[in-house]
Formats: C-alpha cells, structure tokens, sequence
C-alpha cells in the first residue's frame, strides 16, 4: 500500500507551527519559572525543563506532516543522507526560525510583556560553545540511532528525555538548535540570549551537526536514503513499508501496528 508524499506547504506548515510551539514553551516556562520561584536559579531551570515534556508533545502533534524537526540542524542533517532534499532542507530553514520568532513574541504577550524585548543575557563563553557542540551531536546521533534502529515510535519520548537531560548536564542548558537561539533572542527573560551570543551558539550547533554526520555514518556505515526519510518520525515518503526496510532486512515500522495507510 502506498502513501501519497506530503505536499512542502504543508510540511513547511508543521514546521512553522511546530516550531512556534516550541519556542513558547521554552521561553513560557522560562518567564513561569521566574515569577514562581524568584531568586532560586536551580528551581528556575528545573521548572523550564518542563519543555522537554513539551518537545514530546510538539513532535507528536506535527511530526506525522513533517517529520518532526524544529531545528534546521536536524534538517540538513537529513538532507545529508538523502531523508530530505536540500531544496527541502533549505524551505525548512525560514519556517522554523520564523515560527521560533513568533513563539518567542506570542510567550512574552501571553505574560503581559512587551511583544518583543532583546535579551541581554550574554551566554558565549568557550565553556557554553563545547556544550552547544556536545548537545547537539548527542542529539543527532539519539535521533539516528532510534531511526535506524526501527524504534521511531520511541524518538518523540527519546528526544524529550535527552534535551531535558541535557538542560542540566551542559553549560548552555542545551539550545543545540539554530532557530529557537534565533528567536530566543526576542524575549529578555530567563531563557533569553543576548544576540552577541548567538553567532557563537549557531557556529557550535553547525559543528555539532557536521560532526554528527560523521559519527552517524561510523556507527551505521548502511544507512540508506529510505531509512533517513524517518527522521524524527516518518515523512513524505511514497511507498510501501517493506520499500523502506533497514539494510539488515528489518524494517523501521517493526514496532509499529499494522493498517492501511491514511490519506494525507
């Protein structure tokens, strides 16, 4: 049974939306964190990884459309291994920052601020550069390994977990994303970013990603086009299931219930 691919407005729709999501969940619970609990940083940024368990829903709700990436990391990183067009890729890019953008102003309204305030919360260091490096390698290569693995119906949760991990185990508390650094810089607020340190982040997250492709292709040297195009989750892929089994004969959808396929 085949599945008609998914037509790029509307992949760049999911995006949009699932970025803005994003970014106001991420600078929402930053602004709540705040206000709940002033002057207490810790609780502050155990508060604010609550957007972990918003990532996970985010990538449920909009990934079936467009794969699920929010991050034009993930998305050339996809391109790479031929999941994505690069002219796809690139349509991706000004959806995500754009939707982080408007996130970002859509959480300061939601908290009676100003639409937009710059932060002024200077972040570069070569401390947070490492991290920003660190983090988003670690998640390329969670997203991969799931993938390739036929375990896509584990990545929503597995992406959720590591991010929010990650908020505490790195400097940067884990942006490894160039749209919601973008658009973070919008909000003068707990999650906020001066822009002076956002072309140090970004340069860390295109390493990060560059290097991901490297590891990827060490660890899972098969990995095909067919097998890519699930990533996060499945995408504009026309075919049948067995079409896209992994090299070793298995196939992405193991873990999945067996149907017929929907319309989109």
């Amino acid at each position: 049974m085949t599945s008609a691919p998914v037509l790029l407005w509307r992949r760049l729709t999911a995006e949009f939306l699932g970025s803005a999501f994003l970014a106001a969940v991420v600078i929402g619970s930053g602004i709540a964190a705040q206000r709940l609990s002033p002057g207490q940083t810790g609780l502050q940024l155990l508060e604010n990884a609550a957007a972990a368990a918003g990532l996970f829903a985010i990538i449920l709700m909009f990934g079936p459309v467009s794969g699920g990436h929010f991050n034009p990391v993930v998305s050339f990183v996809d391109a790479a291994f031929g999941g994505l067009s690069w002219r796809d890729a690139a349509a991706y890019l000004p959806a995500q920052v754009a939707g982080c953008i408007g996130g970002a102003v859509a959480a300061n309204l939601m908290f009676a601020l100003p639409a937009v305030t710059i932060s002024t919360k200077h972040r570069a260091s070569p401390a947070h550069f490492l991290s920003e490096i660190i983090a988003t390698l670690g998640l390329l290569v969670v997203i991969f390994a799931l993938v390739r693995s036929g375990r896509v119906r584990s990545a929503p949760a597995a992406v959720g977990a590591y991010i929010g991990a990650a908020y505490f185990f790195t400097s940067s508390t884990s942006f490894a994303n160039p749209a919601i650094t973008v658009g973070r810089m919008f909000s003068d607020t707990f999650a906020g970013i001066a822009p002076s340190s956002v072309p140090s982040f970004i340069g860390a997250q295109i390493v990060g990603g560059a290097l991901a492709v490297g590891v990827i292709k060490v660890l899972y040297p098969d990995v095909t086009p067919a097998v890519a195009a699930d990533f996060i989750v499945p995408h504009n892929q026309a075919g049948s299931a067995a079409a896209r089994a992994a090299p070793d004969g298995t196939s992405p959808f193991a873990d999945r219930p067996s149907g017929r396929a929907q319309p989109r």
